[in-house]
């Protein structure tokens, strides 16, 4: 049984995505965010599918988490990067 910490831990650690794009943008925006103190998470599911052999997904779908108790410092590296990376 999970005690009432250890529940407020996993509630305030939880990931969440803020941005999804090629692997060439979201790599760009995790080293952004890194720079900043902020750990991110990368998850390819076109790529693990491909290596076991499964073809789902598209390249271009690359998903980029963070703890949700890191968006209010990642937001605006955030949105600044959209802004620049506008296509």
């Amino acid at each position: 049984m999970k005690t009432n910490k250890t529940k407020e831990m996993n509630e305030k650690s939880k990931l969440i995505k803020v941005y999804t794009g090629t692997e060439i943008t979201v790599n760009l925006l995790k080293d952004e965010l890194e720079e900043e103190g902020i750990t991110v998470s990368v998850h390819n599911e076109y790529e693990l599918a491909a290596n076991a052999g499964f073809s789902t997904g598209t390249p271009y779908s690359v998903d980029l988490f963070i703890q949700n108790t890191d968006l209010e410092k990642a937001e605006p590296i955030i949105n600044e990067f959209i802004r620049i990376n506008k296509p």
